[in-house]
């Protein structure tokens, strides 16, 4: 799948799963088991647009191991060599990044980093946002550095605002692990699957698979919009009631 279908995707599941997940224990920012967990009603308006953000960064994360892909390109050659290390060492695109093992490894990584170094909790809270809206598609098309400088702005805006709105990230590790997850869920509706019990080299693909061919029409023709509709529709419901 496209980058924006991930990032779309991840968002989408947020909003629709985060009240229930969010009461399960080892959420808090101590890293200490609590009974209850962070209730669904703890969980603040910004909050939940603060993870519908990040969890649509973090679906992108996988795809780290294509040195071509969106999270490939959004910071240059940095990230750009980062992605050739990540590829060799997964395998290959589709290999270790596109697992359960992955996802649960960056959902306790994260959770771990965001309760021990406010400062790591914090970079990673910013690159996340600003993956999710360069896969989204916010800039200046046909402009790279213009699109990158509104990304640095509307990113730095948002962070901000969420500092300004007290946004508590006992949530965070959760987040990453469910945007990654649902990329690997969502490559494996595509023809290629994926090894999600890596390091089983066997490649699953859902059941209900249609064999959705990357950036072809029914991806962009059809599910963007229906995961657009999705995204509005949980998030006036999170927030209304």
């Amino acid at each position: 799948m496209m980058g924006h279908t991930h990032a779309m995707s991840g968002a989408a599941a947020w909003l629709g799963l985060a009240p229930p997940l969010a009461m399960l224990p080892l959420l808090n920012e101590s890293s200490r088991f609590i009974e209850t967990g962070i209730m669904a009603g703890a969980l603040t308006p910004a909050e939940i647009i603060a993870g519908a953000l990040v969890c649509a960064g973090a679906a992108m994360l996988p795809d780290l191991d294509h040195p071509s892909a969106t999270i490939a390109q959004t910071f240059g050659p940095v990230t750009w060599l980062l992605g050739k290390g990540v590829s060799w060492l997964a395998g290959g695109h589709r290999g270790a990044t596109h697992s359960l093992a992955f996802a649960v490894a960056a959902g306790f990584g994260t959770h771990w980093l965001a309760g021990s170094y406010p400062i790591g909790r914090d970079v990673v809270v910013v690159l996340l946002i600003g993956l999710a809206l360069r896969a989204i598609g916010i800039g200046i098309p046909g402009n790279k550095l213009g699109s990158a400088m509104v990304n640095i702005g509307l990113t730095a805006g948002l962070y901000v605002v969420f500092r300004s709105l007290e946004v508590g990230y006992a949530w965070l590790g959760l987040a990453v692990a469910l945007g990654c997850l649902i990329h690997v869920v969502g490559d494996c509706m595509t023809e290629r699957g994926c090894p999600v019990l890596w390091p089983m080299a066997y490649k699953f693909m859902l059941p209900w698979k249609i064999g959705i061919k990357t950036g072809k029409k029914f991806e962009q023709k059809i599910l963007a919009p229906v995961l657009s509709v999705a995204i509005i529709g949980l998030l006036y419901w999170r927030l209304a009631y």
